[in-house]
């Protein structure tokens, strides 16, 4: 009798232990993971001629994740939660986690159109739709973590593919000296974050973000500096990852030297990844120690906007620079006003964490947009040089206008109406929040790009140097190409007619 008791007892804890998976919940990054396993052992059995499927499937398999966020919209799914506490949860479907999923798989799908092209041409099919699909798992993963140790796991699971990505161009010397320094810093700031997290995990016992906010609650006085330590820097492998100052220098070399898609792909998903971990981290997890991270966010803010436009400046003179190394240093600045929501939300609260996903929203379209253009570009001017968008009204047209669209919503003038939105939604933040300084500071710095977006965009309709007589020859564009401006065009066209649509998108995406 008694062993029969305790035999049930036995099979109820372990009944207990059981956790059940929201397979629907968990859907969008497990379908771009499966279907990259499949991509990848497909290439063993598909001829070279019909390499082009392979792109087709990744690009189907992309549309099917975000396709599965659709009956997630309520945002109210948990899986993966404790026995003991149902409130700590490892994987969260919330408003947050379903926007920025479909910010980083729309970025990925467009990724994915801009380099079916080079796939047929310079790069090998099969690993680089693995890797890219793998590296969109992982940036869709992290958004619903709710552990450290998940958003580590999702961290890594989107750079890694990514260091490998950018040196997929074989024998390019430029390309591996990208992959090794993007690489070198990535794993040094990894290992500084890792530190960090086993220093909040010895102060308060657990992993889970809304316990850890819980315990720092009542931390004992002789860890918390250790708890203040362990904050800093977990916050500096999430920091590299959106290339805030000072761990930003490995941008520029990695945009020039990566694949022009990839590079695109880094400039949007890459920060929405990094992004993404610092606003889980600070609002959820550490919102105790908000006088720690406050201030230095908001010096990083000030730091990054200020570097990436000055270093912009400097390549507008000699128009011989790089059109993506331009590229590379505006997401630097990018990222500065990213930033400055974040900051905010110390002082304010997390309100204002809806004008930092609204700004990202818009950054993804329009730069997507831009990088799309340059894709055209360096068919007929592989250097992509400023100096090669001299005269791109004469040969094309219509490509023209949309990048002199693109530049004017980075730089927050009409008819761009949604870059200018987006701006005084993060300036407001500021104000709101009562950092004046800081808004002061990004006054300037808008001031400042204004110079460098507005003399590319006056290239593009100059006339060109040495120009032949007669209508000018130009080659048919790729249809993937063509689709991805004709999308990103289409998309900053509407919301900068509707600018409210994505202030209450991203209005809808608080915890």
């Amino acid at each position: 009798m008694t062993l029969a008791a305790t035999s049930a007892t036995s099979a109820t804890s372990a009944a207990d232990l059981v956790q059940s998976v929201d397979w629907a919940a968990i859907a969008p990054p497990t379908i771009a993971a499966v279907v990259g396993l499949l991509v990848l052992v497909a290439d063993l059995f598909v001829p070279k001629e019909r390499k082009q499927l392979l792109g087709w499937g990744a690009i189907a398999g992309l549309v099917a994740a975000i396709l599965t966020l659709l009956p997630l919209r309520k945002g109210d799914r948990n899986t993966f939660c404790l026995t003991t506490d149902a409130d700590a949860c490892s994987y969260t479907a919330d408003h947050f986690t379903l926007v920025i999923q479909f910010l980083v798989l729309g970025g990925a799908l467009l990724t994915a159109l801009l380099s079916l092209h080079d796939t047929e041409e310079r790069l090998p099919a099969g690993e680089f739709w693995f890797l890219l699909l793998s590296s969109a798992a992982g940036a869709a993963l992290l958004p619903a973590s709710r552990d450290l140790a998940t958003l580590v796991v999702a961290l890594e699971v989107a750079s890694l593919p990514a260091f490998a990505l950018v040196g997929l161009k074989r024998g390019d010397r430029m390309s591996g000296e990208a992959a090794l320094k993007f690489f070198l810093s990535s794993v040094t700031a990894t290992a500084v974050m890792l530190l960090g997290v086993s220093f909040v995990y010895a102060t308060t016992g657990t992993l889970h973000l809304t316990e850890i906010a819980q315990n720092l609650d009542d931390v004992p006085a002789r860890l918390e500096n250790l708890a203040k330590a362990g904050v800093a820097l977990t916050l500096v492998g999430f920091a590299f990852k959106t290339a805030a100052v000072p761990f930003h220098f490995w941008v520029p070399d990695t945009y020039v030297g990566a694949p022009l898609p990839i590079a695109a792909y880094l400039s949007v998903v890459g920060k929405a990844v990094g992004f993404t971990g610092l606003i889980l981290v600070t609002v959820i997890a550490f919102p105790t120690y908000a006088d720690v991270w406050g201030p230095a966010l908001a010096v990083l803010a000030a730091l990054t906007m200020t570097a990436g436009n000055v270093a912009a400046l400097r390549q507008v003179p000699t128009r011989a620079w790089s059109a993506v190394r331009l590229l590379a240093w505006s997401s630097v600045a990018q990222a500065g006003y990213l930033l400055v929501p974040i900051a905010s939300a110390a002082y304010s609260g997390d309100d204002q964490i809806g004008a930092t996903v609204a700004y990202a929203l818009m950054y993804a379209v329009v730069n997507l947009g831009a990088f799309a253009v340059a894709a055209l570009v360096a068919r007929t001017h592989p250097l992509n040089r400023i100096s090669d968008y001299r005269g791109l009204y004469a040969t094309r047209p219509a490509a023209a206008l949309v990048m002199g669209f693109f530049l004017l919503c980075l730089a927050g003038l009409p008819p761009g109406i949604i870059g200018l939105f987006a701006k005084v939604t993060v300036f407001s933040a500021a104000v709101d929040a009562g950092l004046g300084w800081l808004a002061v500071v990004m006054g300037v710095n808008v001031v400042i790009a204004l110079y460098y977006y507005l003399q590319w965009t006056a290239v593009l309709f100059r006339a060109p140097e040495g120009a032949p007589e007669g209508a000018p020859v130009r080659e048919p564009a790729p249809m993937p190409v063509t689709v991805a401006i004709v999308v990103t065009a289409a998309a900053g066209v509407v919301l900068s007619g509707y600018p409210e649509l994505v202030l209450r998108f991203a209005g809808d995406t608080l915890f």
